[in-house]
């Protein structure tokens, strides 16, 4: 295709925006706000985000091979899929956070409420985010247009996390929900301007659903990214889920930096961008994701040594692991689709390719949440405790854990994936 214009770059990135901004809510905002609101323990909460979570990751490569048959069809059925998954997606966010007064009252009610909408809203998300990640990696291009498609559609991604970083503290749940929907609309309205992908016809009979689902495997490449990407993804999702915790009782910070603490984070994301794009132009993508890592360890092991009051240097730690974050939104998707392409499977397999990629981040937030809540519960950690023991607890697992699982991600990149591209090069 032709070079990804400034206008390309908003219609098909637009909707990444809403996308992120429901994110947020779901998987940073959501533990914390049953837990404070609805009194609901974080082993009961960690074992129910964990089952739901491992629900949504189970039916991920499913939602990707219907994405597949879907372009394989057409483009305006994949946008069709793409409204229907958007209207459920905004009932289930509405109800998941504003359950029934009849529902609070009953603490069976209230958990199984909470797994019925999580399933409907993640089912919805999936389904929308991984034809919209399909759409664009199936455009193609060489690895520097490759990773201003990402580019584009993550860094309005992180416009969306600092507007739902910010609208529920100002504006409150109601209007953030409100906004939420508005967003969503006028994303999928540019999707459906924007330019479309040209699928490759598929040769001889249609191919059956099990072979379809696991032809990522067969590439050892892919399975040599998708550890990576599962080790740093783990990596970045435990912070994720303890950062409200962290804020709260170990800065003992007030609820109303908190959107200087997200905000902070995510706009220095999305500043970053360009600047990770320009070092792949230098370095490659493989290299520039390590350095990303690099710089994510020495950031979290000086909030290892943070306390109470310290607000403006965890302001300085939340810039520049965010940062490191920007590496993480443009770098991952763009080597995927790179893969896709020297496979020889471009226009034809995304689907697949992202719905098991979908799977692993979302199995990443569920072993974050499923694994850090209840063993912070079990060290004596609960909203509110902040006597030495439990502090201590909430900083291996905010700080040192990220620490180690970053590690194990950049020996993992330099070993799987840079130094086998080096010995085809020599």
């Amino acid at each position: 295709m032709s070079a990804f214009s400034t206008r390309n770059g908003l219609a098909y990135g637009l909707l990444g925006l809403p996308l992120a901004f429901v994110a947020l809510p779901l998987y940073v905002i959501l533990p914390n706000h049953y837990a404070r609101e609805f009194g609901v323990p974080l082993a009961t909460l960690g074992a129910l985000l964990l089952g739901a979570r491992l629900f949504d990751a189970l039916i991920d490569p499913l939602l990707g091979r219907l994405s597949d048959r879907l372009f394989a069809r057409s483009a305006p059925s994949v946008l069709l899929l793409g409204a229907v998954a958007a209207l459920l997606l905004a009932l289930g966010f509405g109800l998941l956070f504003f359950p029934p007064a009849s529902v609070q009252r009953s603490a069976g009610a209230l958990t199984t409420w909470l797994v019925v909408m999580l399933m409907l809203t993640y089912a919805a998300y999936s389904a929308l985010s991984i034809s919209h990640q399909s759409w664009g990696a199936m455009l193609g291009g060489n690895e520097a247009q490759r990773s201003r498609i990402v580019a584009w559609r993550e860094g309005l991604g992180l416009v969306g996390v600092v507007l739902a970083s910010i609208t529920p503290v100002v504006l409150g749940l109601p209007a953030t929900t409100a906004l939420f929907c508005i967003a969503l609309v006028i994303g999928w309205l540019a999707w459906s301007r924007a330019v479309r992908p040209v699928p490759r016809a598929a040769t001889g009979s249609a191919p059956q659903l099990a072979p379809a689902l696991w032809l990522p495997f067969e590439s050892r490449v892919f399975r040599r990214l998708l550890a990576v990407f599962m080790l740093n993804g783990i990596a970045s999702a435990v912070p994720a889920t303890l950062v409200l915790f962290f804020i709260q009782d170990r800065l003992q910070a007030p609820q109303s930096s908190e959107p200087l603490f997200l905000g902070s984070y995510f706009i220095s994301a999305a500043l970053a961008i360009p600047l990770w794009l320009a070092l792949v132009k230098r370095l490659g993508l493989a290299r520039s994701w390590l350095a990303s890592m690099g710089l994510a360890i020495v950031v979290f092991a000086w909030a290892s040594q943070l306390g109470a009051g310290q607000t403006l240097a965890f302001a300085m730690v939340c810039a520049l692991s965010g940062v490191a974050l920007g590496a993480d939104l443009a770098v991952p998707g763009a080597l995927l689709a790179g893969v896709i392409q020297a496979n020889g499977q471009a226009g034809q397999a995304e689907g697949a390719y992202f719905g098991w990629w979908n799977f692993a981040t979302k199995l990443n937030l569920a072993l974050a949440a499923g694994l850090a809540l209840p063993l912070l519960g079990r060290f004596g950690y609960a909203p509110g405790v902040r006597d030495a023991g439990a502090l201590n607890a909430l900083v291996v697992a905010y700080c040192v854990l990220p620490c180690l699982l970053k590690l194990a991600a950049a020996a993992g990149a330099y070993f799987l994936l840079i130094k086998p591209d080096e010995r085809l090069s020599s």
